[in-house]
C-alpha cells in the first residue's frame, strides 16, 4: 500500500481555490463530485509556486529538445 495519494491533474479537471483566512491557509479543490483537497499554509504558497515554476520550465525545456525526459530537480 502506498503512503501517498496521487491525482492526475489535466487541463479539464475543475480546480477551485479559496483563502481560508481564519486558518491562514489556502484550499485547492481538484474535481467536483469527490474532490481531493490540498491545504497549503500561507508560508508554503511561495514555495509551492516556485517548485511548480521550476518543473514547468523543465518540461518546457524538454519539449524544446524534442520531448526528452526532463532533468530531475530538487
Amino acid at each position: 500500500m502506498r503512503d501517498t495519494v496521487q491525482i492526475h491533474v489535466t487541463a479539464d479537471l475543475p480546480i477551485r481555490v479559496r483563502a481560508l483566512t481564519y486558518a491562514n491557509r489556502a484550499e485547492v479543490r481538484f474535481g467536483k463530485a469527490f474532490p481531493v483537497v490540498l491545504l497549503v499554509d500561507s508560508n508554503a504558497i511561495a514555495v509551492l509556486r516556485r517548485e511548480l515554476d521550476e518543473v514547468s520550465a523543465a518540461l518546457d525545456a524538454a519539449a524544446a529538445r524534442g520531448g526528452e525526459p526532463p532533468e530531475v530537480t530538487n
